[in-house]
């Protein structure tokens, strides 16, 4: 595999210990706003552990997982095989896209579309989503709030240690929304759902090393400095091993246009 796609190699256990799940209510309402059917099939493309792969698998009949870093891939097989639903996992990324894939009703990314060519990966799953299924991108944040009093140290610590440039990212400065609005599923909405939870220490530490420019990789020896100085960011925070968080977890559902009907 080409370098710039083993960037998360070392970050795979890491991933998995402290990214956030999608909450099941936010997965639910994109189901039911592109009307997923049982007979359906979705593409996870960039499905890193396989978090929406799994989320995703009730309601449709086959999952198609696909991530370019053999690590991940394994990673959600693993996971895969006490979830309820059927999986395909195949190793590629935006580049490998073909019909060889089969037809979609749903392609979901989580973090991941920002790594690819944007207008050309748009085109090519123009032609694999069927008629009225869509994209979907998920992504989770947490909003300037009082619960989230942790996290300006821990991302001010985090970047301090950060490799500027991991990899290439887009040429233009476009939002995801406006890439969107110039493709065939130009009928762009967000879906949010907030949730509060406490999430411990040790799942912030590994929430960091999870990161491409925090990587073990990328830190090196300086990896132990790393999470002591994570653990004391946010230890004036803690209460108990644990920080409260409030999470904004989104999706950026987009379709193609009604026939007549003008893009959003």
């Amino acid at each position: 595999m080409p370098q710039v796609e083993r960037r998360f190699l070392t970050t795979v256990s890491h991933y998995v210990a402290g990214r956030l799940r999608y909450p099941p209510p936010l997965i639910t309402a994109v189901a039911d706003a592109v009307r997923l059917e049982r007979s359906d099939r979705l593409l996870d493309l960039g499905c890193g552990p396989g978090f929406l792969a799994i989320a995703f698998a009730p309601h449709v009949a086959e999952v198609v997982a696909m991530d370019p870093e053999p690590a991940m891939l394994a990673a959600a097989e693993a996971a895969a095989q006490g979830a309820k639903g059927r999986f395909s996992f195949v190793l590629g990324g935006s580049e490998q896209l073909g019909p060889e894939l089969g037809r979609f009703a749903l392609v979901t990314m989580g973090r991941s579309f920002h790594w690819m060519d944007r207008p050309r990966t748009l085109a090519t799953l123009d032609r694999m989503i069927k008629p009225t299924g869509g994209v979907a991108l998920f992504v989770d944040r947490q909003p300037d709030a009082p619960e989230n009093a942790w996290h300006k140290a821990w991302r001010a610590t985090r970047e301090r240690f950060a490799l500027q440039e991991a990899a290439p990212r887009p040429a233009d400065a476009k939002d995801h929304a406006s890439v969107l609005r110039q493709s065939a599923f130009s009928n762009v909405r967000r879906l949010a759902e907030r949730y509060c939870r406490r999430t411990s220490v040790d799942e912030l530490v590994a929430r960091a090393l999870s990161t491409s420019t925090t990587s073990p990789a990328v830190l090196g020896q300086d990896q132990a400095r790393f999470e002591q100085e994570i653990r004391a960011a946010v230890a004036p925070f803690a209460e108990n091993g644990a920080v409260t968080e409030l999470v904004e977890a989104e999706a950026l559902l987009a379709t193609r246009p009604p026939t007549g009907q003008p893009p959003r």
